[in-house]
């Protein structure tokens, strides 16, 4: 038996046997939330990221992405979703006590922002690593521009347990615990991610409008419509997030990054990394003394590109992600299209990690094709009419095969796969949660209202109101709801000692560099010359 000679059908009835059903237990899942601080006015935080929270390079749980402003709340892998999601509510309980009159913003597309420097870059201190995670924002800053660096979203992350593997290999007589096979088969799960990952923002999508500030004056070819003082929306948006508005490169478009394997994939982000670009050259990296962005090359780091999901291996000190991966394989994966979802304080909830854990067990088990070019237009076509019209009645997408079909029809025909992995997992837990995670979900394709987009819009346009008053009120309730909470995994004392070991910790490696920042980014990039 061959490993493509399994249809999904076949895989699923064998890891179904009773021998082999346990083996489906204890998938790991990671999230890291983005929120941004803003003030009680709902206008952007100015202020630094708050030394209670200790240090945003080295804690464990609480750093900030891009922006000074934009935190980023992180949980460690778990195999328990109620874990999970204690532990995501801790830390914004913790946070919330600890921003003063501060709220987090509970929308992906930011609040109003009066003017671009306003919006200031993450600082991790004086350490090189400090300083390079910095310039690294800078370089961001000037090739793309400030406000997308206060965009939020939620990144999923996801892996599949040792036994799984085990059962997996036995069955298609692969040796036992092979990381080659583990990462050809999450790479064919990254494939169908790109296949059918419209999915995502048309259940998920919550960011149909946006505050005027965002656009700054620039030009937009979208037909845009008007409410309240100064919000603009598309009436069939899911996702604006995800749209050229949201995280965009003109350079990144003509990148050709491989799926068709581990090695192609490292491969190709290398090579993307390594290529001079002419429009960033013009930056200029080091001028009069003072740097602008890391280099001049097409991505500056690999976490430059913009993907919608990315395999992933936890570096070990001072390694590149791509080293990482080369050496010792895929861990897990991280998908990256999830708005923050508005209708709970946690951006994210309960019956959203259920559908994540159905939809991504299936996008592995399901036969995984190269994908050619024409496949990777098809699904940037079906991605980007889902962002911007996925509840335009009627909406024509292209399946795997190339045929139209309507948005409703094409999805209903998915979740009858899907329905099979949740009967799977239902079987494995015990427990009939994720089929039931499942038809709730699918009332979104038969009625479209239902889905977050369609919920968020119908509020702001029922009241008249901008994107700006609907998330301050929102931010004030969830400040409320949170501070009035208590912690259900960890406790204080966890979380101070937290803050108090990761600013010890950031003195330490401020201590401990022995090299000019000069050199540092020499020996990282490969670049620094030896003398003898």
């Amino acid at each position: 038996m061959t490993i493509s000679s399994l249809s999904l059908r076949e895989l699923l009835a064998a890891l179904g046997t009773p021998e082999r059903l346990s083996a489906l237990k204890g998938i790991r899942r990671g999230l890291e939330r983005e929120t941004l601080r803003i003030r009680p006015d709902g206008s952007l935080a100015q202020g630094d990221h708050p030394r209670s929270l200790g240090s945003a390079l080295t804690h464990a749980n609480i750093t900030t992405d891009y922006s000074e402003s934009l935190l980023e709340f992180i949980t460690p892998a778990t195999d328990s979703i109620e874990s999970l999601m204690e532990q995501l509510g801790d830390i914004h309980h913790h946070v919330s006590q600890h921003i003063g009159e501060e709220r987090l913003w509970p929308l992906s597309m930011p609040c109003f922002v009066g003017d671009e420097e306003s919006i200031r870059l993450a600082q991790y201190g004086t350490s090189n690593i400090g300083r390079m995670k910095t310039l690294y924002r800078q370089g961001l800053k000037n090739r793309y521009g400030s406000l997308m660096q206060v965009i939020a979203g939620i990144h999923f992350n996801f892996s599949m347990p040792d036994s799984f593997w085990c059962e997996w290999q036995d069955l298609v007589g692969e040796h036992c615990c092979s990381q080659r096979f583990i990462s050809e088969k999450y790479m064919g799960l990254i494939r169908n991610v790109y296949r059918f990952g419209w999915l995502v923002p048309y259940l998920f999508g919550a960011s149909p409008a946006i505050c005027q500030s965002f656009l700054k004056g620039r030009e937009s070819a979208l037909p845009f419509e008007k409410l309240g003082k100064g919000t603009l929306y598309l009436p069939y948006a899911t996702s604006l997030r995800l749209s050229d508005l949201g995280y965009t490169s003109s350079a990144q478009s003509r990148l050709e990054i491989s799926h068709d394997n581990l090695p192609a994939y490292v491969a190709s982000l290398r090579r993307a990394i390594n290529t001079h670009d002419p429009e960033f050259a013009k930056i200029g990296v080091k001028v009069n003394g003072e740097y602008r962005q890391l280099n001049d090359n097409v991505l500056q780091l690999e976490n430059e590109l913009y993907a919608p999901i990315r395999p992933k291996r936890t570096p070990r000190s001072g390694e590149k992600p791509s080293d990482a991966l080369e050496q010792r394989g895929i861990e897990y994966i991280e998908l990256r299209t999830v708005d923050v979802n508005p209708f709970t304080p946690l951006g994210i909830d309960v019956e959203q990690v259920r559908f994540f854990d159905v939809f991504l067990v299936w996008c592995l088990l399901r036969p995984s094709a190269q994908l050619t070019e024409q496949d990777m237009a098809r699904n940037r076509s079906n991605m980007n009419k889902v962002v911007l019209e996925g509840r335009r009645p009627g909406l024509q997408l292209e399946d795997e095969q190339g045929t139209e079909r309507t948005l409703k029809e094409y999805g209903l025909s998915l979740f009858d796969e899907l329905d099979e992995v949740a009967a799977l997992l239902d079987r494995c837990c015990g427990r009939n949660r994720y089929r039931e995670t499942l038809a709730m979900h699918r009332e979104k394709l038969l009625d479209p209202e239902l889905t977050y987009s369609a919920r968020l819009l119908k509020m702001l346009k029922e009241g008249d109101l901008d994107n700006g008053c609907f998330g301050d009120a929102l931010a004030s309730q969830y400040r409320e709801q949170l501070l009035a909470g208590e912690l259900q995994y960890w406790d204080e004392a966890y979380f101070a000692g937290e803050a108090r070991e990761s600013l010890l910790k950031q003195r330490e490696r401020e201590r401990g560099d022995s090299l000019s920042f000069d050199d540092f980014l020499a020996d990282y990039f490969g670049t620094r010359q030896t003398t003898t």
